[in-house]
């Protein structure tokens, strides 16, 4: 947090303006899609309710399937079963880490000559990087199925020049504690669709009917984000650049520090566009570097510096048992061997060389 922000949330306190909905609600949603390039946006209280009112919108229902990247948070998949829909999961690709296009191009084939093509497709921007838009957005055009980008990751990557969040019919955002910019809690839906951007501030705003009275015509939901958190957010945005400047030269330096240690790899970075690095993943082989992940990240801990595995697989968890999968090993192998170091926008040089020698520390003979 910084002096803007601070400025603003006094600003929008002294307004006397504390509810949900208000003059820093409406320019924080102005301000961010002109921040994304997209026409639309409407803030709301989390990018859980972000992704719930997206598939709500696209008519996704009890009974539905919708497809989901396995590697990504709990809550990609939770907003479908909110519905009562069915996801399914697809693995990743090798080379971006981001759903495999092959897999998913696969499952549509097979699921339109079963008659069983699912409501929705969700896509993940992975820790920062975009997933493969031109092929997935074709074959999901071929087929007539809708996307939802989840780009609760990305705010500030791009894919072949254009920024994340920009692809799907609806792209959605997280302000969550732990993103590139935060408003402690809050989320944005962008479109390129009006009609979607109205509805969405409607039934966020407990579909109530225009009018004096409190009538209501449909169910709908306490999703709107309060004029406080927005007027956070609106001081959060303007530092954007230097946010995700931060969170590169992070990887950088880990990367330069740890790329030619035997047994480290890291996530790679995909051709087609520019990551933000919101999370440097690494990936521990322990026959080459002498030490599994989960002991590098025992070591760490000991020394007050905070790593966590990778997104455990959504086909793997027991909340999704007998769910749908179609791949392979490729997550489950990320997931396995693989180590999101401290990457916060706020970290010094002298943090980065910390957690650089905690890493190198649990090898043999260097203990």
């Amino acid at each position: 947090m910084g002096e803007e922000e601070r400025d603003l949330l006094l600003d929008a306190f002294d307004s006397n303006w504390i509810a949900p909905l208000g003059p820093h609600v409406d320019r924080f949603e102005r301000e961010f899609a002109d921040a994304v390039g997209m026409p639309h946006a409407a803030a709301v209280s989390s990018g859980t309710a972000a992704l719930h009112l997206s598939l709500h919108m696209l008519g996704v229902g009890a009974g539905a399937d919708v497809l989901v990247a396995t590697f990504t948070f709990v809550a990609t998949a939770n907003a479908v079963t909110y519905l009562g829909a069915r996801p399914a999961f697809i693995d990743s690709d090798p080379e971006t880490w981001t759903i495999d296009v092959g897999l998913l191009t696969e499952e549509l084939e097979e699921r339109a000559r079963r008659g069983r093509l699912p409501k929705a497709v969700v896509a993940v921007d992975l820790y920062g990087q975009c997933a493969d838009y031109d092929p997935l957005l074709e074959v999901c055009a071929r087929f007539d199925v809708p996307v939802v980008e989840d780009a609760a990751e990305a705010l500030g990557a791009t894919y072949k020049g254009r920024a994340a969040g920009s692809f799907g019919l609806l792209g959605v955002f997280s302000f969550n504690g732990n993103k590139v910019i935060t408003t402690s809690g809050g989320g944005m839906i962008v479109t390129h669709s009006a009609i979607l951007a109205e509805r969405a501030r409607f039934l966020s705003t407990q579909a109530r009917d225009p009018g004096p009275a409190h009538e209501h015509s449909e169910i709908g939901f306490n999703y709107r984000l309060s004029n406080l958190l927005a007027a956070v957010g609106r001081g959060q945005l303007r530092n954007l650049d230097d946010r995700v400047r931060r969170r590169r030269f992070n990887n950088d330096y880990y990367r330069r520090a740890l790329g030619d240690v035997p047994g480290i790899d890291f996530m790679p970075n995909a051709p087609y566009g520019e990551p933000i690095c919101w999370l440097t993943c690494i990936t521990v082989d322990p026959a080459a570097f002498g030490a599994t992940s989960d002991e590098v990240r025992s070591r760490l801990e000991e020394m007050d510096i905070e790593s966590r595995p990778p997104w455990k697989p959504l086909h793997t968890q027991r909340a999704f048992a007998g769910s749908e999968y179609r791949g392979g090993d490729v997550a489950t192998r990320c997931f396995s061997r693989g180590l999101c170091l401290p990457s916060g926008s706020s970290l010094t040089t002298r943090d980065l060389d910390r957690v650089v020698d905690g890493v190198l520390s649990v090898r043999p003979g260097r203990g």
